[in-house]
């Protein structure tokens, strides 16, 4: 006797919000991709002048204070501000959307305010003149404080989860939360990324020699290193039938995720790029689409060298000469670590909805190792109804998703 698999149920995202560099809120965010805004400025978090890299992309403090509810409270880390301001700017669009669960994904949680702790002790000799300081630093760092923040300051509850891998986190947590409904194990899941640029993590990646001191160019052949941002997104999934019968917004439905673990190295990918090629053919599986029913791809595309190459090589491998427009929006912006799959799902469900091709500014030359279709420096006009989004980490940890146009009518069948 043989059992059936389970059902498997279509995933909507109903609701989305945005804080990335580019802007405060889902408009903002299209009106700058559209326009191939440059984002990326001069570090002012702090100091930077001994790095070789002294820009990042930067999320403006004062704009962000202007989309908290009035009666949240105040001395929080700044990635809890950026995850209160994409919830609730996804609930205002969805206010009936009740989560059962958040899953959110984050490389750094409150790293600056652990920053501050250390000095602060270190400087201290002892004493405890800081101690109110230090609880209110301790308070705000672990990497759970801005997703309670988001539920006090919204006013609901919600287990959550918190998955920290690399900088395929943010798109693991939206994966997570995929499986979660189309697995009949949750019927709404509130998911995302945030990371808050500290100093810490931008003198690291500057002593890997991984930042670059110029432009950042993904995929071109002169690329020198990646430059950091930060921001956070949030979408909130729900199983498909539950939200047409609730009469909710169908944004866009979720088809497809796939992940691979290459094992190669703790920084540097697996060069013949089998880790990313692993994860978007299971993404296409798991969507169960072919490669040629692909009509764009948000690629991760940090413009380090090997990755790149290696990305470059696995797209061109499973797609083709042929393949798709492939464009990464991190020149715009600037690598945001655990937030950039769940800020590069948005833009895909962005590109999506407006039909257009986010660009990826900053390309000058062709590396001539493979072939790919990039947009290059400006966006285009293209109706979109499948895209798939990378997000690829140290590690070796890869991961992809498949975001489609919903096709409401099909679920009512």
């Amino acid at each position: 006797m043989s059992l059936s698999p389970p059902a498997q149920h279509r995933v909507a995202v109903t609701a989305a919000g945005i804080v990335s560099p580019l802007g405060i809120g889902l408009e903002e965010n299209h009106r700058s991709l559209q326009s191939a805004k440059d984002c990326i400025g001069s570090v002012h978090l702090f100091d930077a002048t001994r790095c070789r890299s002294h820009n990042a992309g930067q999320v403006d403090d004062a704009a962000l204070l202007a989309h908290q509810p009035k009666h949240a409270k105040r001395k929080l880390h700044r990635a809890s501000y950026m995850m209160i301001a994409a919830a609730k700017e996804a609930l205002q669009s969805d206010p009936a959307f009740q989560p059962e669960r958040m899953v959110i994904g984050t490389t750094s949680g409150g790293m600056s305010f652990g920053e501050s702790f250390y000095r602060s002790m270190a400087g201290s000799n002892g004493t405890h003149s800081n101690s109110r300081e230090w609880a209110n630093w301790l308070a705000n760092y672990p990497p759970q404080k801005p997703v309670l923040d988001v539920q006090d300051a919204l006013g609901f509850s919600a287990k959550c989860q918190i998955i920290a891998n690399a900088c395929a986190s943010g798109c693991n947590a939206i994966g997570h939360g995929f499986n979660l409904i189309r697995n009949g194990l949750c019927k709404s899941v509130m998911t995302g990324g945030y990371d808050a640029i500290s100093e810490l993590v931008f003198v690291g990646f500057d002593s890997l020699q991984a930042s670059t001191p110029e432009k950042c160019r993904p995929f071109d052949k002169g690329r020198t290193g990646l430059v950091l941002g930060e921001g956070a997104a949030i979408l909130t999934l729900e199983e498909m039938e539950s939200a047409i019968q609730r009469g909710a917004p169908i944004l866009a439905e979720i088809t497809g995720y796939g992940i691979s673990t290459d094992n190669h190295h703790l920084t540097q990918p697996h060069p013949s790029g089998i880790g990313p090629l692993q994860a978007m053919q299971r993404a296409l599986e798991s969507a169960r689409l072919t490669p040629s029913e692909i009509d764009y791809i948000n690629a991760h595309g940090t413009a380090t060298t090997f990755n790149d190459a290696t990305e470059g090589t696995a797209i061109a491998s499973l797609f083709g000469s042929d393949g798709p427009p492939v464009s990464s929006t991190k020149a715009l912006m600037g690598h945001s670590l655990g937030a950039a799959g769940a800020i590069e799902a948005v833009f895909s469900m962005l590109a999506i909805q407006h039909s257009f091709l986010p660009p990826n500014a900053n390309y000058n030359e062709p590396d001539p190792q493979w072939q790919l279709n990039i947009v290059a420096n400006e966006a285009r006009t293209a109706p979109l109804q499948r895209v798939m989004s990378n997000s690829f980490g140290f590690g070796g940890t890869n991961a992809s998703l498949v975001i489609e146009k919903a096709f409401v009518e099909d679920a009512l069948r």
